[in-house]
């Protein structure tokens, strides 16, 4: 049983995968280009989104949200201090690009049954200065979209989804990610479908998009609209016109090919995933130690998970700590939900991003929670059986 593993991601890739990616070094064309340009058309049409532009990261995608809506080529932009409202569940770079921006974030904390935004706390924290809802869709699961967009219509507030976990979920038969204004995705390895690297911004203004494709690529007019708006000005060479402040964000070529190659695949992937999991579930519920003492979380209604990974949930107080190491040790990976109550990471306090920490249901689901790997291949019924009883030789000891 030592010898048996169970990571958190199994390589991803295809042998038709790598050959995409070899037709690219082959091409010698490694940057923006037709496989990047064919990602983001069908990548904008499976979802039914607007307009979407790839980049290199999902990280990225949420800097370049936040960038554009204080930028000063956009109608209306935020003010400086605006307030943004944020999952205290979340990853750091759902957050920074908040602080980077010059926005401040207002933590709320999250439903125990959907490890989401809890919507009751949300309500309370809108002020006069709520401008946006940095909204993290965790794990393949959301809250009650219905009810959150009942609430950004009432107080006119901009939604930016971190779909980065989520990618092929659906609320109410609509896509997350389609919901608000932005949205990012990520194709890092342990993802939904992987590019190595990358990600994906989508947004439904069309002055949203070329500001974004601006920031994406230095701030330079190539490609969009402001091409023209100086190109008669004599002392610009019309091939570098920078008209914005920027990054360079592009994706590679090889990180293109391989997405879409995947994307193509992505129901046929989140499908396996689902029944991977429901066979796991299953399997410990037949457990007689296991099924008293580990539960899992369900999707919410009307939802149509794309699970990301699979997190578990103690019935009864554990030392968490000393399961997760024992779990490391008999070869399972484990990790914390996203990266627990952010608000209570070393950097949270360098920057005091908060006044109070009150977060009783994020600090809960720290303390009791964790998920283990998703694969997307189809699991044998041998692994799954030494899964269950490395789980039970724990709880039984």
């Amino acid at each position: 049983m030592n010898n048996f593993s169970y990571p958190l991601v199994e390589n991803p890739f295809s042998d038709d995968d790598i050959k995409k990616a070899k037709s690219v070094l082959n091409s010698k064309q490694l940057t923006l280009s037709t496989n990047t340009f064919n990602f983001e058309k069908k990548f904008k049409n499976k979802i039914k989104s607007n307009f979407s532009l790839m980049v290199n990261s999902g990280s990225s995608a949420n800097l370049l949200a936040f960038q554009c809506l204080i930028n000063p080529y956009r109608k209306k932009r935020l003010e400086k201090n605006s307030e943004i409202i944020i999952p205290s569940l979340c990853w750091s770079t759902s957050l920074w690009p908040i602080i980077q921006s010059n926005l401040k974030p207002i933590f709320v904390d999250i439903n125990k049954d959907t490890l989401n935004i809890d919507i009751d706390d949300l309500e309370k924290k809108i002020t006069k200065k709520t401008k946006a809802i940095m909204l993290i869709h965790v794990l393949g699961n959301c809250c009650d979209m219905d009810r959150l967009m009942q609430i950004k219509k009432k107080h006119n507030l901009i939604l930016i989804e971190d779909t980065c976990e989520s990618l092929g979920t659906k609320f109410n038969n609509k896509y997350l990610g389609t919901f608000g204004e932005f949205s990012s995705f990520s194709f890092y390895t342990s993802h939904q479908i992987s590019a190595g690297e990358g990600g994906m911004i989508c947004c439904k203004d069309k002055n949203d998009y070329e500001i974004i494709k601006s920031l994406r690529s230095h701030g330079w007019s190539r490609g969009t609209s402001f091409e023209n708006k100086y190109k008669n000005d004599k002392y610009l060479n019309k091939k570098f016109i920078f008209f914005n402040s920027g990054f360079n964000l592009r994706p590679t070529e090889i990180s293109a090919a391989i997405g879409y190659n995947q994307f193509k695949r992505l129901e046929k992937m989140k499908n396996s995933r689902n029944s991977n999991r429901k066979k796991i579930i299953n399997a410990f519920k037949d457990n007689k130690v296991l099924r008293d003492t580990i539960s899992f979380f369900q999707p919410s209604k009307k939802v149509k998970p794309s699970w990301f990974g699979l997190p578990l949930r103690f019935y009864t107080k554990h030392n968490l700590n000393k399961i997760l190491i024992k779990l490391e040790k008999m070869g399972v990976e484990t990790r914390p939900i996203i990266s627990g109550n952010f608000t209570r990471q070393p950097a949270a306090k360098v920057y005091k991003l908060f006044k109070k920490n009150n977060f009783r249901n994020t600090d809960e689901i720290y303390n009791s929670s964790f998920f283990i790997g998703l694969p997307t291949p189809k699991l044998k019924k041998k692994k799954i059986e030494k899964l269950v009883k490395i789980f039970e030789k724990i709880f039984k000891n």
